[in-house]
């Protein structure tokens, strides 16, 4: 009896002394150290090892505790990565927005400006959309409007920085992706019987997005507008630009002339469409949408690690 009370006694023993040390080490430190390089080195061997939850809880202890110490600018930099990580976009761009109010002069505060941009090029891709295809042109264009102006920011104020050739590419990127969403407007209008205001987003993309891959299709959408208005002068302008610039669009037929039918798909209300009342058919017309024509793919590289500061 004796024997099975000391056993108890050492199993409780060992339970508590685990449950203890779990505690001690639940953010990953040292047991018993709480010293800023203890958290610093934690948070580092989390994002080393994608714990990006444990390594937040860790920078922002540091910076809680060692407002003014050696790693606190370090941690408030790589904080933003960290949330960045996590997808957590929102608490990532107020991290930067917090880094560049407190160290505008910092020497590597331009890596806070880009991941600004970053955070907002994938805000609104959720975990379902990075790993599945979904076409982002159809979304709301806002996020992509602010990416773009973060970038911009980056690009003016610091030319020569490193992240500035990725933050062109992706301008670049969503200075496509906006054309492209004029484009997914203009069909919309067309499916609606709204001509005018197709074939108006269709010029806003001429006008405004010159040398992107939609313009093509901006070109056939205000030709199909200005011929379903009824206005020949402006429809015989944008049909002269597309059929110069882009005679390979197919909308042209074989004999060059324009097929006013493109846009609502080669064979139209089939016999399947009519006996279903269109239930297991879609009757929408396609609309102008060239992308695997013209457009090349594009693959944004990783966001960058921040660089040290010690």
């Amino acid at each position: 009896m004796q024997a099975s009370k000391i056993l108890w006694l050492v199993v409780l023993s060992a339970i508590l002394v685990a449950c203890a040390s779990t505690d001690e080490s639940e953010e990953g430190l040292p047991t018993g150290s709480r010293t800023e390089q203890a958290f610093y080195e934690a948070a580092q061997k989390q994002l080393r090892s994608s714990q990006w939850d444990l390594a937040i809880k860790n920078f922002r202890a540091l910076e809680d505790n060692f407002p003014f110490g050696n790693y606190a600018e370090q941690a408030q930099l790589e904080l933003i990565y960290a949330y960045y990580r996590n997808y957590d976009n929102d608490a990532a761009i107020a991290a930067a927005d917090r880094f560049i109010r407190l160290h505008p002069q910092h020497r590597n505060v331009d890596y806070a400006y880009y991941m600004k941009g970053l955070a907002s090029f994938t805000e609104g891709t959720g975990l379902f959309e990075r790993f599945l295809p979904t076409d982002m042109t159809s979304r709301d264009p806002g996020s992509a409007r602010e990416s773009f102006a973060y970038f911009s920011q980056l690009m003016a104020r610091y030319p020569d920085s490193r992240y500035a050739p990725d933050a062109q590419k992706r301008m670049i990127h969503l200075r496509n992706l906006l054309a492209r969403y004029e484009i997914h407007v203009a069909n919309y209008y067309f499916k609606r019987g709204a001509y005018l205001a197709a074939a108006n987003r269709g010029r806003y993309v001429v006008e405004n997005f010159q040398q992107t891959p939609a313009v093509p299709d901006a070109l056939a959408a205000m030709v199909e507008g200005y011929h379903l208005l009824e206005m020949p002068e402006l429809e015989a302008n944008a049909l002269n630009v597309l059929r110069t610039n882009y005679p390979n669009h197919p909308a042209f037929r074989r004999d060059g002339s324009f097929n006013y039918n493109y846009y609502k798909g080669a064979s139209g209300r089939s016999i399947l469409h009519r006996l279903t009342l269109g239930l297991f058919e879609k009757s929408d017309p396609r609309g102008f949408d060239t992308r695997k024509l013209y457009n090349a793919e594009y693959r944004p590289e990783n966001a960058p690690m921040p660089p040290e500061l010690m």
